[in-house]
């Protein structure tokens, strides 16, 4: 009787913490919009997230300076040109510290075809959730809802699997 009762009561824990982690897990996955940010690009203009509603876009928070930012950035490449045509953008955002005239010479030495910007006050970084960690890359739904956020570089055949989800759902 008692083996059948500790038996029972683990199995009612068990419930009891999955149900638990399911909330937790639940509550990790909702979607929050994109903060307003404007984004001056390497050639003068602006792009802002509200012009960017409508595509699937992913955001990129680099610099120079990040080995790893720079190891990820031909697979981003090849990322935006393998979905560019089909609604999907790319904003590439130096960090504050990162010297203007790098960011510059490694966009158009390596032919970014992206949108890049430059944070020059660290604003955009301290919107997007004080980003301080390089890479840090998110992933932006048609209606400029975060979908996932990447700290490090992102397993690429995941990333594209899920622009592809974002992509064929409209």
């Amino acid at each position: 009787m008692s083996a059948l009762f500790t038996s029972t009561r683990r199995a009612l824990l068990s419930i009891g913490l999955a149900t638990s982690a399911l909330f937790i897990l639940a509550a990790c996955g909702t979607k929050e919009s994109a903060p307003e940010s404007t984004f001056v690009l390497l050639d003068g203009s602006k792009t802002s997230t509200s012009q960017l509603k409508g595509k699937v876009t992913l955001v990129n928070f680099w610099a120079t300076s990040c080995v790893s930012c720079v190891k990820e950035m031909p697979a981003l490449v090849d990322t935006h040109n393998k979905f560019k045509d089909r609604g999907y953008e790319t904003v590439a955002v130096a960090m504050s510290y990162d010297e203007p005239r790098f960011v510059v010479n490694f966009a158009q030495t390596r032919q970014l075809p992206f949108k890049v910007a430059i944070d020059n006050t660290g604003e955009i970084a301290q919107s997007w959730g004080d980003v301080k960690l390089t890479p840090t890359t998110y992933l932006l739904d048609r209606q400029g809802m975060i979908v996932k956020r990447f700290v490090g570089e992102p397993d690429m055949t995941a990333l594209h699997q899920l622009i592809e989800q974002l992509l064929t759902q409209g």
